[in-house]
């Protein structure tokens, strides 16, 4: 079965402020130790926690890029095509520890920052979570609507 692809959305329909697309990320040790086999990052902090206490760290945190890719994921859905995020920035703020027991969740809220209406572009602006902290700063993608 083949999806048809999402809708494009209208750049005149857009405000600003408008929430536009929202996502939950759960996160357990085994999608730590996944996500290390498909990006080759075996670093030990990833999933062991005596080596991530050893260098400082509370415990085992998630890849910083997983955090950054589950990130816009729910910008990608809502603009149909990943081709449209023609620039995507973040500032890493605080690191995603994940509990063995608990995990974590990663939670997205993205949020009209700007329209640049003659260039057919939006600015999302990002909202990125983990156990009650902001984890990104400065998150934002820029989308072509045009």
């Amino acid at each position: 079965m083949t999806q048809e692809p999402a809708a494009t959305p209208a750049l005149d329909e857009l405000t600003l402020g408008q929430i536009v697309a929202t996502g939950l990320f759960p996160l357990t040790r085994d999608s730590l130790v996944r996500y290390a086999g498909a990006s080759g990052d075996f670093n030990a902090i990833h999933y062991r926690d005596d080596v991530a206490v050893s260098v400082g760290l509370p415990g085992v945190l998630a890849h910083g890029m997983l955090t950054m890719g589950l990130a816009v994921q729910p910008v990608v859905d809502w603009a149909g095509d990943p081709a449209r995020v023609v620039d995507y920035q973040v500032r890493f703020t605080r690191p995603v520890l994940v509990d063995r027991v608990l995990g974590a969740v990663v939670s997205v809220i993205a949020k009209v920052g700007r329209i640049e209406a003659d260039a057919g572009i939006v600015r999302i602006d990002l909202t990125v979570t983990a156990n009650g902290q902001t984890v990104l700063g400065k998150a934002q993608a820029r989308v072509s609507l045009a």
